[in-house]
């Protein structure tokens, strides 16, 4: 881990709170539409495509926090083709002093959404698959609280970090 001063751990500690935070609310959009589609199913073929932007948005707030422990604590981003698969797998290891941001486990639930990101950026919206949107949607709820609750303990490590370094 890089050597850092106690007001950057903070620092760090406070962006990765604002990234939990959009994807606490986007959490309640998903909700949201989620209920539109059960009250108006004859509005489900939009409403979801609006679900799958959503899905998309929810793993890119998750590899947002995963950039910034890369950048900020281990020194970098991967490189490389698959580097957006290496990050996610590097979030669930120990590195040089710093504990796992999550769970392997959660890492793996998590490999769903980034495939799914890859794909819906490669087609057209009419041509997503409702039945895989419906899965992930029916998944997310607890994806999130796993992914909350690991990253929560993480900032709480770095503001332990910063206090001891004081």
């Amino acid at each position: 881990m890089k050597h850092l001063t106690p007001p950057e751990l903070k620092e760090i500690a406070l962006d990765i709170e604002v990234e939990l935070r959009q994807l606490a609310r986007l959490r309640e959009e998903i909700e949201k539409v989620d209920q539109l589609i059960a009250a108006s199913p004859e509005l489900a073929d939009i409403l979801y495509e609006n679900q799958g932007l959503k899905l998309h948005n929810f793993y890119t707030g998750c590899e947002r926090i995963f950039r910034i422990v890369a950048s900020e604590l281990n020194g970098a981003l991967p490189a490389g083709y698959d580097w957006h698969k290496r990050l996610l797998e590097r979030m669930a290891w120990t590195h040089e002093g710093r504990p796992p941001l999550i769970s392997s486990q959660t890492a793996r639930s998590l490999e769903k959404y980034l495939a799914f990101r890859h794909g819906i950026r490669n087609i057209y919206g009419y041509e997503l698959e409702i039945e895989r949107i419906a899965q992930l949607v029916a998944q997310q709820a607890m994806v999130w609280q796993q992914f909350e609750a690991e990253v929560r303990t993480f900032i709480a490590w770095l503001r332990e970090t910063a206090d001891q370094l004081e």
